[in-house]
């Protein structure tokens, strides 16, 4: 640069670095308030293309985290090798590219997904579809603290203070998504809003530049690298286990706490909300709460998810979020803490970055991706609270063989246990009470030797082994796919074999008699299936008004449970988005309703949304049962979504809607949708009457909708009643309200409803 340009340049700076403290705080904060608010944003738009399964926030983050390593690579490179002014082009240059594939969307090519290799699919997409804009706004953070460093300000000794202001930003991107963006604005004004900020954003990038070009300093890294200590392997090391951890903590433990509700983000930011709040209240000088005092309470936290597997905590849905978020609080606290404790010099600080997003890369690839190929359970969950454990400090005081002697016999009883499940060993059916009072016992023991680390930690897995022990069930088979955990499993009467996804019952057939001879001929449908319940009533109601069904199509297979209400010469179609599922229903040894009802039933494997609107039949009779009680697919519910399903319905056909669910009211948006369709739509709830002890029927919510009553027949006069939405607004692809619907599922049991 011309000598007359360095002067005037700085000419323009001076003043202007009196603002710095301003400017560099805003332009961190609104970066990653933008980084982080495209994660929900961006992942509600695909999850349409793959049935709304939860598991696409897992392989989001996967992508997320390796991103952002990108980003801080980039960010290490650029500021050992440039001085700001250049580092600052060439960083706007990357910010104006990355401006050009605005506004957000979902990439050309992706518009359905394929039937194998899901997760690498996931990625590319996201890859495709904001990559670039993801990578450059990622690297902004790193970038503006080392700039700040070298800008010579009073305050620029510590930058690492301007990372709480980073992480105070992505908290608020994550936290106003679900409570106050998502509820108000559609995603097309979301996505406007986004790329409204990124120019902002840009414009103070500009401003935070000038102030660090004028200065005509080298930057941090470049100036103070060689007098700065070297981290060594082991320090290296422990940054990337500690941001590990937390990292693939997030990805588990939303899986836990949105099995049972829905594939929203409303759910899947609650656990990154908490992982950034531990940023901004550790990385600053004086930490939110003593880092001794948040170690100190690291085997409670441990203790407190043991608990979650006892029946009498489990019912309570509300009590279960509460200690799944405040163990992952107190778990991600302690690792963060011991990586602030553990930081380098200023010097280091974007090298330091980069190990951490390393750390979080491995721990999301560990949780999201590789866990659901070698585990067919959830482990992934508490084997990082155990590696939590042996990362806090004292954990290996005395040695690794003082260690092994004193976890040594918890390890090995915890060995036994893993054995006999493995075996598939079935257990007396008085086995519940027993198995209850050990884990009371034992995290009793746990909290007495908490101060005892390696005693703690083998208590500790024998306490999570113990805890996957399920007396109520004797086990049959367990897979995992994308989708889910199905476990196939026997009730203690022997009587029963259930399918159960999560913690959902998708059906169940008896196997044996009272007197525990084998059940033979055609099986009758239970649980939500059984012949009188509303189901079965509007499949009957259908085919008396239409004379006869010609063809029908099911979405949500599950056992296979609903072949059996097919008549001889009707066509039934089943939809189903899960390949294991369809093995397992087909499977004659676990489940024979498809064997002995629908041996020639055609199963469509993919979302429904895109195969049944791609079918070229039309049907008499829609059933939509993919509603029950675990992740919703929510974009099966939108308007966009009825529609393609009229267009394929007979004109005097009808939509029959399964919503049974524990922890959602589905009927006021079924009700809207319904009527923004121009469709009638009634509701009935009922418990099977003449319920027994050794009775498998279940109670159930169903909606049916036709163009018009009569095609319903006399089925209003039987019970059901017709849906009001009320004010609730209609669901689109571009906006749905999940979180009103747990309210008001909430507020219904309250009142009693």
């Amino acid at each position: 640069m011309h000598l007359d340009d360095q002067v005037n340049l700085r000419a323009i700076s001076a003043p202007a670095l009196r603002f710095a403290p301003a400017i560099y705080p805003a332009a961190l904060f609104l970066s990653a308030l933008l980084l982080f608010s495209i994660e929900p944003m961006f992942a509600k738009m695909v999850l349409p293309r793959l049935g709304g399964a939860a598991a696409i926030w897992s392989v989001a983050m996967v992508f997320f985290q390796t991103a952002l390593l990108l980003g801080y690579a980039y960010a290490h490179l650029l500021s050992r090798a440039l001085s700001p002014g250049p580092s600052a082009l060439v960083h706007l240059g990357l910010l104006a590219i990355a401006a050009i594939t605005l506004p957000v969307s979902i990439a050309h090519g992706f518009e359905a997904a394929p039937q194998q290799g899901l997760e690498f699919w996931l990625l590319a997409l996201f890859a495709a579809s904001i990559g670039l804009p993801f990578v450059a706004l990622a690297a902004t953070a790193p970038l503006l603290q080392n700039w700040f460093a070298a800008s010579g300000h009073p305050q620029a000794a510590n930058p690492y203070l301007l990372y709480a202001a980073s992480n105070l930003g992505s908290f608020t991107g994550l936290l106003t998504y679900p409570f106050v963006v998502e509820p108000l604005f559609t995603l097309h004004t979301q996505i406007r809003i986004w790329s409204l900020g990124y120019f902002v954003l840009t414009g103070l990038i500009v401003a935070a530049a000038v102030v660090v070009a004028g200065a005509g300093k080298s930057t941090i890294s470049r100036a103070s690298a060689d007098t700065a200590a070297a981290p060594t392997i082991a320090d290296r090391a422990m940054w990337t286990v500690l941001a590990a951890i937390p990292a693939g903590l997030v990805v588990a433990v939303t899986a836990a706490i949105s099995v049972d509700l829905a594939a929203a983000p409303f759910l899947w930011v609650l656990p990154l909300s908490l992982y950034l709040l531990t940023f901004v209240a550790i990385f600053r000088e004086r930490a939110w709460v003593a880092h001794g005092r948040v170690l100190k309470l690291v085997p409670f936290a441990a203790v407190a998810l043991v608990a979650t597997a006892s029946m009498v905590v489990r019912p309570y849905i509300g009590v279960l979020l509460a200690i799944h978020l405040a163990s992952f609080l107190v778990i991600a606290l302690a690792c963060h803490g011991e990586l602030y404790r553990r930081r380098p010099q200023p010097a280091r600080l974007t090298e330091f970055y980069l190990w951490t997003s390393f750390g979080g890369m491995i721990g999301g690839l560990f949780a999201g991706l590789i866990a659901a190929h070698i585990f067919n359970g959830i482990a992934e969950y508490p084997i990082l609270v155990l590696a939590a454990l042996l990362a806090m400090p004292g954990a290996f005081a005395g040695g690794l063989d003082r260690f092994l002697r004193q976890s040594g016999p918890g390890l090995a009883l915890a060995a036994l246990i893993l054995g006999i499940m493995w075996l598939h060993v079935r257990m007396p059916a008085h086995a519940a009470m027993p198995i209850e009072i050990t884990l009371i016992v034992l995290a009793g023991v746990l909290v007495l030797v908490r101060r005892q680390p390696a005693v703690f930690f083998g208590l500790a897995v024998l306490a999570f082994a113990i805890a996957r022990l399920d007396p109520l069930f004797t086990p049959i088979e367990q897979v995992r796919s994308f989708f889910g955990v199905h476990r196939v499993v026997e009730d203690r009467s022997g009587q029963f074999r259930l399918l159960v996804h999560g913690t959902t019952l998708h059906g169940a057939e008896r196997v044996r008699n009272a007197d525990g001879t084998p059940v033979s001929g055609r099986p009758e449908p239970t649980t939500y299936y059984y012949f009188g319940g509303p189901i079965s009533a509007a499949i009957a109601a259908a085919r008396t008004t239409q004379g006869r069904l010609a063809n029908v199509a099911v979405v949500g297979l599950g056992t296979g449970s609903l072949a059996c209400h097919r008549h001889d010469g009707e066509a039934w179609t089943y939809f189903e988005l899960d390949p294991q599922v369809v093995r397992i229903a087909r499977d004659p040894a676990l489940f024979r309703f498809l064997g002995e009802c629908g041996a020639d039933i055609p199963i469509v494997l993919g979302d429904a949304r895109l195969t049944l609107t791609a079918s070229a039949e039309r049907y008499d009779l829609i059933v939509l049962d993919a509603f029950s009680s675990d992740s919703i697919p929510v974009h099966l519910l939108t308007r966009e979504a009825f529609a393609g399903y009229l267009s394929h319905l007979t004109d005097h056909g009808i939509i029959v809607l399964h919503i049974s669910n524990r922890h959602l009211a589905l009927r006021a948006p079924a009700a809207a949708v319904g009527v923004a369709e121009g469709l009638v739509a009634f509701a009935k709830a009922q418990l099977p009457p003449d319920m027994t002890d050794n009775d498998m029927r279940s109670a159930s919510d169903v909606v049916v909708f036709a163009r018009d009553e009569k095609d319903l027949g006399d089925l209003p006069t039987q019970g059901w009643t017709r849906v009001d939405p009320g004010s609730r607004a209609v669901w689109t692809d571009d906006y749905a309200d999940i979180l009103s619907a747990v309210l008001d599922a909430k507020l219904g049991r309250w009142l009693g409803r």
